[in-house]
């Protein structure tokens, strides 16, 4: 009688190629039954499945809070220090945003285009897309702050600040809620200054069609107006892919309309591509009206999903993508 070795090796064609590599593996560890053991384990993973797509998006709240936990000990560590120094919170600053920009290299192979548009010195509003969750803006501060020791103000929404622990973080990492008078002062006193005119809205309602959720909102317009202060478009590529909301149903829309909180539940962390491509800068302009520049600035996020995003967003392909290229940042 021959076994399923000599069968193998006796190049029989009725033996298909995968069984007789799963006989070479048994030989070579020492086990038996090896394809048991690869489809009890491809039935674990189809099990467990569900339960991964839900755990993976708190893994980024996770590194959230262990940002803040480092700096409650940094602070401590150093609070002589604060009494004799204006830059007490670089280090920890340079650290946190390490600790973003190295996630950010592995999970997502994370790429900036455009990067010569931020202005070395001086002030500009960068107006980006919301994302389910707005990692890649995570990223790109980080990506800033590492590169040319800039801190990128943020205007975020009011809840935001309502989370337990947050306040540190938050503060550190130059986070605002407004008001509008406050965002033109920031920029007046030459500061990056970044607003997503959609906010909770679009990060809860949009999908992956990309469509902008601003509404009728102009105050960012104005805002870049009294400061006098160019425009710069922001998108990245696949941020949909990588996280998506349920926030477009029906009960969670209603939720958010009533109590202005995001309770729709979220699914993803998948380590697709991100790219974030920055536009061409829009010059401040005395003769155009709010109206006018929150329409040219719409107009410019919508030529970037145009050009730069596959429409609808495959998360397989965005997947294929992220372990098909190299990293780069220009």
């Amino acid at each position: 009688m021959i076994n399923k070795n000599e069968t193998c090796t006796a190049g029989q064609v009725s033996v298909p190629y995968m069984t007789c590599l799963i006989h070479v593996f048994e030989q070579w560890f020492g086990v038996e039954q090896l394809e048991d053991y690869l489809n009890f384990a491809n039935y674990l993973l189809w099990v467990f499945t569900p339960l991964i797509l839900l755990i993976l998006p708190y893994f980024t709240i996770f590194l959230l809070y262990l940002s803040i936990i480092f700096l409650h000990i940094y602070k401590r560590k150093n609070v002589l220090k604060e009494a004799y120094s204006h830059n007490l919170w670089d280090g920890a600053r340079k650290t946190v945003a390490s600790l973003w920009d190295g996630h950010a290299a592995v999970w997502h192979g994370y790429e900036v285009h455009g990067m010569e548009k931020i202005p070395e010195d001086g002030p500009a509003l960068i107006i980006f897309y919301h994302g389910a969750i707005p990692i890649d803006f995570y990223y790109f501060m980080a990506k800033i702050f590492i590169h040319t020791g800039r801190t990128c103000r943020v205007v975020a929404d009011h809840f935001v600040f309502k989370i337990p622990g947050f306040s540190l973080l938050l503060d550190v990492l130059c986070v605002l809620h407004g008001p509008r008078e406050k965002c033109v002062e920031i920029l007046r006193s030459g500061h990056l200054l970044a607003i997503s005119p959609g906010g909770v809205r679009e990060a809860l309602l949009s999908d992956e069609t990309y469509n902008i959720i601003w509404g009728n909102r102009k105050g960012f317009a104005q805002v870049a107006i009294d400061a006098k202060v160019p425009i710069i478009p922001m998108f990245t590529q696949n941020i949909r892919e990588g996280f998506r909301s349920l926030g477009g149903t029906m009960l969670f829309k209603w939720l958010y309309e009533k109590f202005r909180y995001p309770f729709a539940p979220m699914y993803g962390g998948f380590p697709v591509k991100l790219r974030t491509y920055l536009g061409d800068p829009i010059p401040y302009d005395p003769k155009m009206t709010a109206e006018e520049l929150a329409e040219k600035t719409k107009d410019a996020i919508q030529a970037l999903i145009d050009k730069h995003q596959r429409i609808p967003g495959n998360i397989m392909s965005a997947l294929l993508e992220r372990f098909h290229t190299k990293q780069k940042i220009t």
